[in-house]
């Protein structure tokens, strides 16, 4: 299975399959749940997405919220043909996280034609906010140049 044969009936299994060999494995993110407009994630901490101290990485943090929002976003729209781009991340770090696994849950704010603004909420296991996180999708005609 590809990602490109995504649609928000794909099974968990398949898609956490279909998305370990690139970035989305090598941070440990598994995607949870999906549905009309949302997807949940967790992410357990290891040394390939926390810093030499052992905290969350920043960027290992808005890499997994990307992550669940474009996937939110490919999986609303006709793949074979459309693209999903991310265009803006943005967000803001309220507390760190040492142990543990990280859980996302995105909630599209915005499906419009040409793009899909997501929130993304990051929290540790006893649900404190470790991040928020606004992510902007460009949604684009397969074949257009961009």
């Amino acid at each position: 299975m590809d990602l490109n044969s995504l649609n928000i009936d794909t099974p968990l299994d398949l898609i956490n399959q279909a998305t370990q060999t690139g970035l989305i494995g090598s941070l440990g993110i598994e995607i949870t749940k999906t549905g009309t407009g949302t997807v949940e994630g967790c992410m357990q901490l290891s040394e390939k997405n926390c810093r030499p101290d052992g905290i969350l990485h920043g960027g290992a943090n808005l890499a997994f919220a990307e992550s669940l929002a474009g996937l939110g976003s490919m999986l609303m729209v006709d793949f074979e043909n459309y693209d999903v781009l991310g265009i803006q991340v943005n967000g803001s770090h309220t507390s760190s996280l040492r142990k543990g696994k990280a859980y996302a849950v995105a909630n599209i704010l915005h499906p419009g034609n040409q793009t899909h603004i997501w929130n993304v909420d990051v929290r540790n296991e006893e649900g404190r906010l470790i991040s928020t996180v606004r992510v902007t999708n460009m949604i684009v005609k397969r074949n257009d140049k961009y």
